[in-house]
Order: structure tokens, then C-alpha cells, then sequence
């Protein structure tokens, strides 16, 4: 898959089917049993020497068995030693240890998916539940990535004039602040100029080409940067970022020509989910290439202590590796300027609603689009990995127990083949504890059309609704 960041691109779509948006899901939550968590990569290297043991140890029983009756009674015990010889294979096939661990990530993702939370690997499972530290991008995370237009202030044009060009050249963009503009200037019926040139710069703006004028459309400092005189509007600019309001300065021929602040608003859910994550002992942090004032702004109104501003994209995977030596962190992002960090972290969660560079460096998808979702994928981590020992562990102790008792000989081998159906039977309801609709969907399912339980089926038939469909 090839990702255009900083270009304009025009695509025709001529088919879709199996790259469409369901199949992607589906493919992922695959993929996401599929891929091994750490501790199912022990157990399958457990599992390469248990089986020659297992092996070994039927052998050394049903020999010991032979020479033991041959040197106490005066003659070998045949039935006795081939018992002990089978029942020990048969209490040592590992199907309770086989399936463990994937019948608890079966159960995490299945929960996951249900809540609208996407964990594209295994290793999302286990590497969630440990970051000490979230770092949280600010516009389209923190916030509900639709801001609006607070104000226009120009040097000398009109208000329509200054949104127009604005808008005609922020047209490419995927950033939320850049769509705001070009919202705003469709509500009016403003006539936009055709831009011939596109070219974005994470963090900074965008220069555009527009009737063979170049335009800067950006943050005041990048306008300055590159040697536009901005100075009689430093005042105002300051007071709006004060009042918290990201300012895009406007430049056409090299002329400053006006600015446009927005606001945007804290998500509902925003507050109550970083007092849950700093309940659970996580360090919360904002990490946003926004001003200083606009990102403080937001950050006490969320409860997030530790602030990082005016952070360039680069830098955002820089200031991730300074927190990476105090711990694990996690990043929660939605645009092209987090990409970078998404990766760098050692669990990166995007915003469904986000970039598709975003999402595909990410870790955990949120597809619900609620804040409140990276706290209960943090919980389903750490319930599965919960649920993940658990099961390990009585799979341990079934065989660490019953392959000892087997080689005495006085377990028969049906006894045998009845207690590993228990010891699978308690796995298979450890796993799926509180969900019944998992255990009762699995069982109706059996010899059902493509797994369909039989009350859906006669629903979907009623409907109309086919295999063919």
C-alpha cells in the first residue's frame, strides 16, 4: 500500500469487494489472532521440547512398568506397563496448553471488535496493559477535530476575499483545521481560484500555487520563516492563542494578507478519560505542533499536567524516545504529524476518523471514535492477558499433575481421555466467562451454513438475505 502524505492526489476507484472497509477489519481481527503476543512465543518454544518429553516419559513408563514387575513379582506385567504407557500420552497431549493462549486472544478481540476497538496484532494485547506513560495528540484527539472559525482579521482585503484564498488553497488537505476553512467558505457561496500547486508541510502549513500567485497558508511562525513581515499583528495573534485559538496566518506573493482563528471543542468524554487513565497510574501527556497557549488551554481543561508544544512532526517521535527511558508509552494520534510517533511508541492507537497514515502506523484503531475507547482497550489488554495466564497456568497444572499419577499405572487410559476433556472443558469456560453469548453462539453454530446460528439464519431469510449476498 502506497500513502500520499504531503501531496494532492486524484485516484478513480475501479473495484472494491475485498479491499473494501468490512474486509479490512476482518482481515485485521485475523491477523490480530494470528499474530503471537510474547507469551504465546514461550509456550510454543515450550511446546517444541514438551512433546519429546511427553514421549520420553510414556517410553520410561511403560519400561519401568515391564522392569519393575520382572524384578519384584518374577514376570513382566504386559497390561499394567502398556496402561501406564498410554495414559501417560494420553494426559500429556497438549491440546489444553494448545489452546490456552488463543482462546484468550480470540475472546480480546472479539470483545475489542464489539466495542468499535480494533487491535491490528497480538502484541497490542500484551504491550498496552504496560505503558506507564499516554501521550495524546491534541486536534481530532483531544478535541472533536471539527473546529470552527472564531474569527477573520485582515491587512487590508476583505473578510470573503481572505477566507477565499484561504480555503482555495487549504482544498487538498486532510487536516481537520484546513477542512474547517474550506467548510466555511462553501457555507458563504464563496468562489474559489483553481490551485495548480499543493504541497503540505506536516506541522508547519501548506504553499499552494493559485491563478500563478504563490500562497503560504500556516502557523505565524512558519509564515515568518520563510520572510513574511507578520510583526503588526504579533499582538492580536497572542491574545487569540491566549484565549486558546489556533491561528492560521495568510500570505499570497510574500504579503501578509490576514489571519483566521479557530476553536475547537475538548470531547465530551475527554476529561473523565484521563482521570481514568491517571487512576490506573498512567502518566498523561499533550504532544501537539499547536501553540503554547492554545495546547495549555486545552490541557487544563482535560487535567493533563505535562504539556509539549509547537512540537514539529519529527520532534513528536524525539520527545516519544525521551519517554520511552522512564517507561512504556502509548500514543493516541489522528494525523499525518503523528504518523511518526504513532510508530516510534511502543503502543501506538489511532482515531478512526483520522489519516490513513495515521491508521496504518498504528497499533489499535478506535473505530467508535470515542476518547473513552483507549481506556477500555487498555482494560480488554489487560484482561486478556489476565485470562491468557490463567488458562496457561491450569493447563500447567493439569498436566504437571496428571502425567506423575498416569505413570503409576493406576489411572486407566479412559480415565485418561476423560480428565483432558475436563482440563479442556474448564479452559474453554475460563476463557469465555461472562460472554455466554460466545460459548451458546459457538455451540448453535455447529453444522449451520457459514457457522450462522440457526435464529439468525431464519431472520436473514426472512430479509432477503442469501449466501450469495
Amino acid at each position: 500500500m502506497a500513502i500520499s502524505a504531503n501531496r494532492l492526489l486524484l485516484v478513480r476507484v475501479t473495484a472494491v469487494g475485498k479491499e473494501s472497509f468490512l474486509n479490512q477489519v476482518i482481515r485485521q481481527v485475523e491477523d490480530a489472532r494470528a499474530l503471537k503476543p510474547g507469551l504465546l512465543h514461550l509456550v510454543d518454544r515450550i511446546l517444541r521440547i514438551y512433546t519429546p518429553a511427553v514421549l520420553s516419559l510414556a517410553v520410561l513408563a511403560f519400561i519401568g512398568w515391564l522392569a519393575g514387575a520382572w524384578f519384584l513379582a518374577g514376570r513382566m506385567d504386559l497390561q499394567r506397563a502398556v496402561f501406564a504407557g498410554l495414559s501417560v500420552l494420553v494426559m500429556g497431549y497438549p491440546c489444553a496448553l494448545g489452546i490456552s493462549a488463543p482462546l484468550s486472544i480470540v475472546r480480546g478481540a472479539g470483545e475489542a471488535a464489539d466495542q468499535g476497538i480494533l487491535m491490528r496484532t497480538g502484541e497490542a494485547f500484551q504491550g498496552y496493559r504496560l505503558a506507564t506513560h499516554i501521550v495524546f495528540d491534541k486536534t481530532g484527539t483531544l478535541t472533536e477535530g471539527r473546529p470552527l472559525i472564531r474569527e477573520i482579521e485582515t491587512s487590508g482585503s476583505t473578510e470573503a476575499d481572505l477566507l477565499a484564498l484561504a480555503a482555495a488553497a487549504e482544498g487538498p488537505s486532510e487536516h481537520p483545521l484546513a477542512q474547517a476553512i474550506v467548510t466555511a467558505a462553501f457555507e458563504r457561496g464563496l468562489d474559489l481560484p483553481a490551485v495548480t500547486r499543493f504541497e503540505a508541510l506536516p506541522g508547519q502549513g501548506i504553499t499552494a500555487r493559485l491563478d500563478d500567485a504563490p500562497v503560504i497558508v500556516g502557523n505565524p511562525a512558519f509564515l515568518k520563516e520563510l520572510g513574511v513581515d507578520i510583526t503588526p499583528f504579533d499582538t492580536r495573534i497572542q491574545a487569540l492563542q491566549t484565549a486558546g485559538r489556533t491561528v492560521i496566518a495568510v500570505a499570497k506573493n510574500n504579503r501578509f494578507e490576514g489571519i483566521v482563528a479557530l476553536g475547537d471543542k475538548l470531547r465530551d468524554d475527554a476529561a473523565q478519560t484521563i482521570a481514568g487513565m491517571q487512576r490506573l497510574g498512567l502518566k498523561t501527556v499533550l504532544l501537539t505542533g499547536d501553540n503554547e497557549q492554545a495546547a495549555r488551554h486545552i490541557a487544563r481543561k482535560a487535567g493533563i499536567n505535562q504539556v509539549h508544544a509547537d512540537v514539529k512532526p519529527g520532534d513528536k517521535a524525539r520527545i516519544i524516545r525521551m519517554l520511552q527511558k522512564t517507561g512504556r508509552v502509548a500514543m493516541v494520534g489522528d494525523g499525518i504529524n503523528d504518523a511518526p510517533a504513532l510508530m516510534q511508541a511502543d503502543t501506538g492507537l489511532a482515531m478512526g476518523s483520522g489519516t490513513d497514515i495515521a491508521i496504518e502506523s498504528a497499533d489499535i484503531i478506535i473505530l467508535g471514535n470515542r476518547l473513552g475507547l483507549t481506556l477500555t482497550a487498555r482494560e480488554i489488554s489487560r484482561y486478556s492477558y489476565r485470562k491468557m495466564r490463567q488458562n496457561i497456568v491450569l493447563a500447567f497444572i493439569f498436566n504437571g499433575a496428571g502425567i506423575p499419577l498416569a505413570a503409576t499405572g493406576l489411572i486407566y487410559p479412559v480415565w485418561a481421555m476423560a480428565a483432558m476433556a475436563v482440563s479442556v472443558t474448564a479452559i474453554f469456560f475460563n476463557s469465555l466467562w461472562g460472554r455466554p453469548s460466545l460459548f451458546f453462539g459457538a455451540i448453535f453454530s455447529v453444522g449451520r451454513p457459514n457457522g450462522i446460528p440457526a435464529g439468525n439464519r431464519d431472520k436473514n431469510h426472512e430479509a432477503g438475505v442469501t449466501d450469495h449476498d
